[in-house]
């Protein structure tokens, strides 16, 4: 038995904005009865902003919640602020949904693209125009698994079937959903790899001035504590060369200092390829 928060049970047993709209200005209409679930939105909109909304629904009780929060959620919503409203955002609303029940959230989502594509005059494609389709018993396309996957992080094919309903019948498009998900999470990957900042080549001279910061904030104030000291002779690319001062002259862990301490710390803060030499 699936755990429903008292919000979904709330919104199943006392759905708002049931109902046909008579005077509507948009209308969207998402998933089938052959498939087991369909929702049509009206929505009623006013200088680009939407008054008033509702819905009619042939679904499960999630289906029903996830409408019934949807008509809520875009009222006094300017129609670019409605359409930034995700799936996660209408399960979010619910105080969350089963994961076998997520495709009621995208399910509401797609009806709301619809709705207001129709009020701008743009043609919505039929499901299964929008690609090929993978899932025969559900009608589930190619582009609309992508999409999911894209938008939620799904990580499994199991994962897939929660929110599109693709491979929850016969089983047989199991293989294509796997290949697909291989394929989009490889482009996931690749593209978070594209967009992660390279690191800043440094110049000669802000080596220099990055090193002897470390140097006079990081690293001396330890060594004057033990009655040491340290200065930075010379830099020769990634080759540092130091002078001890004080009583690390003559201490004996002093290139113990030198490679664990100072060394490590300007690989950390400056550059990986740092060497520390004793001038």
């Amino acid at each position: 038995m699936w755990d429903y928060s008292d919000k979904v049970k709330d919104h199943f047993l006392h759905p708002r904005n049931v109902g046909k709209m008579e005077d509507a200005d948009a209308v969207g209409e998402v998933g089938s009865l052959a498939c087991g679930d369909a929702l049509r939105l009206y929505l009623k909109v006013e200088d680009e902003r939407i008054v008033d909304a509702k819905f009619q629904t042939f679904g499960c009780g999630s289906a029903i919640a996830s409408a019934s929060a949807l008509t809520e959620m875009v009222k006094g919503k300017t129609l670019d602020e409605a359409l930034r409203i995700t799936n996660r955002d209408i399960a979010d609303y619910l105080g969350g949904l089963p994961k076998e029940k997520m495709h009621c959230s995208v399910m509401g989502r797609e009806a709301l693209e619809a709705a207001i594509n129709n009020y701008r005059g743009i043609e919505t494609p039929k499901a299964e125009l929008e690609g090929e389709v993978v899932c025969e018993c559900f009608g589930v396309t190619d582009r609309q698994i992508r999409r999911a996957i894209q938008e939620n992080d799904l990580q499994t094919v199991e994962d897939v079937t929660h929110y599109t309903k693709a491979g929850g019948g016969c089983e047989r498009c199991l293989p294509d959903i796997e290949r697909i998900l291989r394929e989009v999470r490889g482009e996931m990957r690749r593209t978070k790899t594209e967009a992660e900042p390279k690191p800043r080549r440094l110049t000669n001279l802000q080596r220099i001035q990055l090193i002897q910061k470390v140097i006079d904030e990081e690293i001396r104030p330890g060594l004057q504590a033990d009655g040491g000291d340290l200065d930075l002779v010379d830099v020769d690319g990634t080759t540092v060369y130091v002078r001890f001062r004080g009583m690390c002259v003559n201490c004996p862990s002093s290139q113990v200092t030198l490679q664990d301490g100072i060394e490590a710390r300007l690989r950390e803060m400056v550059d990986p390829e740092i060497r520390v030499v004793e001038a």
